[in-house]
């Protein structure tokens, strides 16, 4: 690599850091807003349909916000340049498709008060294979890996204290606690998982907007296998039943709103890395619990020790936030990078500057033109994911359930405001590369 190359490169390192803390951040409030939706479906669906469901939605927006960012050509491009790793995307599709059902189990057998706290020690797992597989805190200062580990681990133990803070007395419900349990723990081990093929992915030069094209293949193909394995195949209730007709949209929304904030939490892990990206992206359970309690009024009836769980878990979330945000890569920890980057290069003989200047959001249109001109299949499957959902949202019914439609205006601010911060950003220094 040329001396220019490796200079510009290790700048750019340590600006694109505050973009990676943007878009982690983003991610936790749109994953957090994800939750809304499917708090109003009561349906009795088994797991594996709602699942279904979900990743319906999930399938629609991965093909739309692509195209409306880039355009199809950019991503066939992209995607014709690292064929190697297409395969990468679709087994963390697959990855992503068994976790999310397990955790449909957990919440049906535990409740979301405790299977959130289990699932989001993704976090550690994540920050173990990062570590193992590409490098991540090697060489790093022990300020900085305290930093890192300490808030990964404040997270949680914050999730856990706002978990607790739901619960209005009840436990888990009955002889299905254990199977709950080993869901919600089955889910983070996949969940943390799933991260590599992504890391993997961004050191080899993948746009993260082509990665989830081909991920969602994964996901909804494994979802339909679920569903005709082990739920009644051709014969299941979701392919027949008239009366889930009105159900499916706040299922696809919810996916929708889920894939925006998953968008932004794989740049964060292009920049950041998984031992910083996963700790902040989970900082979603406080804004989940923030549209229960504020939207729904989950905590109106809550007594103090409830209210003060909330105060302090609420504060000790933002600051492991803080912590994990503020280990900025130092300059032996970036040479370890920069050893991976070389690793992925000498094993599929890949160009090495092109990589660093991709991977560092320099190399933003080198695969294709972003100003080019659309195609018009472009057009054409914008118009198709917006029919669905005007299709889906003239047979959705909208629940009997009282919300403060006030703090729903709130926090829809705050959803569009950290997409369009976050996104200007994101733009502005990489085009989305």
């Amino acid at each position: 690599m040329s001396d220019s190359v490796e200079t510009t490169a290790n700048a750019s390192f340590r600006s694109v850091h505050g973009i990676g803390v943007a878009c982690a951040l983003a991610a936790g409030v749109w994953l957090g807003g994800a939750e809304a939706p499917t708090k109003l479906v009561n349906s009795g669906l088994s797991p594996y349909a709602i699942s279904l469901c979900m990743v319906a939605g999930v399938f629609t927006a991965r093909w739309t916000l692509p195209t409306l960012l880039k355009g199809t050509r950019y991503v066939f491009a992209d995607l014709a340049q690292n064929r190697h790793l297409v395969v990468n995307a679709i087994l963390a599709g697959m990855l992503w498709a068994v976790a999310n059902t397990l955790t449909v189990f957990a919440i049906r057998d535990v409740g979301l008060t405790i299977a959130f706290p289990l699932w989001n020690t993704n976090s550690l797992v994540g920050i173990l294979w990062g570590r193992l597989l590409f490098g991540e805190l090697k060489g790093a200062s022990g300020k900085n890996i305290a930093k890192v580990l300490l808030g990964a681990v404040a997270i949680i133990v914050a999730a856990i204290l706002l978990g607790f803070s739901t619960i209005q007395g009840g436990g888990p419900h009955g002889g299905r606690a254990l199977g709950g349990v080993l869901a919600a723990a089955g889910a983070s081990l996949l969940w943390g998982t799933m991260y590599v093929p992504y890391r993997k992915a961004y050191i080899s030069g993948m746009n993260p907007l082509s990665f989830v094209t081909v991920f969602t293949i994964g996901e909804l193909a494994t979802c339909f296998a679920l569903v005709l394995a082990l739920d009644g195949g051709t014969h299941a209730a979701i392919f027949h039943s008239t009366e889930i007709r009105h159900l499916i949209f706040w299922l696809f929304l919810g996916g929708f709103v889920w894939v925006i904030g998953d968008l932004f939490q794989q740049f964060a892990t292009k920049f950041l890395g998984i031992g910083r990206a996963i700790p902040l992206s989970n900082t979603n359970q406080l804004w989940g619990l923030a549209w229960g309690a504020l939207v729904f009024g989950e905590l109106a009836h809550a007594d103090l020790q409830h209210r003060m769980l909330v105060v302090t878990g609420s504060l000790v979330m933002i600051l492991g936030a803080l912590a994990v945000s503020t280990a900025v890569a130092t300059e032996r920890e970036r040479r370890s990078i920069d050893e991976a980057l070389l690793r992925e290069c000498c094993r599929y003989g890949l160009d090495y500057d092109r990589i660093v200047k991709t991977y560092s959001g320099l190399g933003h249109g080198e695969v294709a033109d972003p100003s080019e001109r659309r195609s018009w299949w472009d057009y054409v499957i914008v118009t198709a994911a917006v029919g669905v959902f005007i299709y889906l949202g003239v047979n959705a019914k909208v629940p009997s359930l009282a919300m403060n439609f006030s703090w729903l205006a709130v926090l829809a601010v705050v959803l569009v405001a950290s997409a369009l911060l976050s996104g200007w950003g994101l733009w502005k220094a990489t085009r989305f590369s």
